[in-house]
């Protein structure tokens, strides 16, 4: 919108993001920051890449969450605790950064989270549904990843792959306030017959709440 951010004010700018657009996006956000951007990772799709010069483009799983994924986003949690108070942290996200940055909260395993995520997409549960069981299985999700960057100056740049543009919605929100909750997405499990399903642990997590 109309808000402004001076750079001057800022010591270090961090570039980082996931999603399909992402290449296109950090491209585009290198023309506009160059030198000023002091460390960049973003995880996207298995061959969509593009030419950049100060941000780690990294490739990885989609839509099943893959190793290539857990270890990019646990660089993208590096960089956003690294980020001070007189930090800027520019997150890119788009449609797909839920598959292409999964950090599963233990005990929960990248496996379960891979059966979890399959059988949500086989479920027929539309993108708001699938996203509000992820958040809840997800060390990044729903607001979290903004929570390690603090105290630094977090903005988000999204486009939307959702109907009504919910900003939690969106790559399942790492930056955003989280409308949903454990009961959302224990609900969500209920309605589609999947908590005899799901992986134990997955399910446990969510019937406890944290």
């Amino acid at each position: 919108g109309s808000r402004k951010y001076k750079l001057d004010t800022f010591r270090r700018v961090y570039l980082l993001g996931a999603g399909k657009a992402g290449a296109a996006m950090a491209q585009a956000m290198e023309r506009i920051l160059g030198g000023r951007i002091a460390g960049g990772w973003v995880n996207v799709k298995y061959g969509h890449l593009a030419k950049v010069r100060r941000i780690e483009l990294y490739e990885c799983g989609h839509p099943v969450p893959d190793e290539a994924g857990v270890h990019g986003a646990e660089r993208i949690a590096a960089l956003a605790r690294e980020a001070g108070p007189e930090d800027l942290v520019v997150f890119l996200g788009s449609g797909g950064g839920s598959a292409l940055m999964p950090s599963p909260a233990p005990p929960i395993t990248l496996e379960e989270k891979q059966t979890t995520t399959r059988l949500l997409l086989a479920s027929g549960a539309n993108i708001h549904e699938v996203n509000a069981v992820r958040k809840h299985i997800s060390l990044l999700k729903g607001g979290q990843l903004a929570r390690l960057a603090q105290p630094a100056t977090v903005l988000s740049l999204l486009l939307s792959d959702v109907i009504g543009d919910d900003l939690d919605v969106i790559g399942s929100g790492p930056t955003a306030p989280d409308a949903s909750t454990f009961a959302t997405a224990r609900a969500v499990l209920e309605k589609y017959g999947l908590r005899d399903k799901a992986p134990r642990s997955v399910v446990d997590r969510v019937e406890a709440g944290c």
